[in-house]
């Protein structure tokens, strides 16, 4: 994960995506704002989705799925991938 102030610069920066990969029922229940929900087991379906973004920060209740979802995007080509770790650290830095 990035240092707190780049994370706090890059999750308010315009056009970042914000990916929560939890399953619904666990997005249902609280996500950071702005954020779309694509569970880690249905990345590789939805790339469309990741490409030409500036920055994605992933995330999820521990940051294990989203550090899998990371490596998932990266085996597809798409490097500007950021864990940001837990849901919660997200809208801490949200403003």
């Amino acid at each position: 994960m990035t240092p707190t102030t780049d994370l706090n610069k890059i999750v308010n920066e315009e056009g970042t995506l914000l990916v929560d990969v939890r399953t619904p029922n666990e997005f249902s229940e609280g996500s950071a704002r702005n954020a779309i929900n694509i569970p880690v087991d249905q990345i590789p379906y939805h790339l469309s989705e990741f490409q030409n973004r500036k920055n994605i920060v992933v995330f999820c209740r521990s940051g294990n799925r989203s550090e899998m979802a990371k490596q998932i995007l990266n085996s597809y080509g798409i490097t500007n991938v950021i864990n940001a770790g837990t849901w919660q650290d997200v809208l801490r830095n949200q403003y």
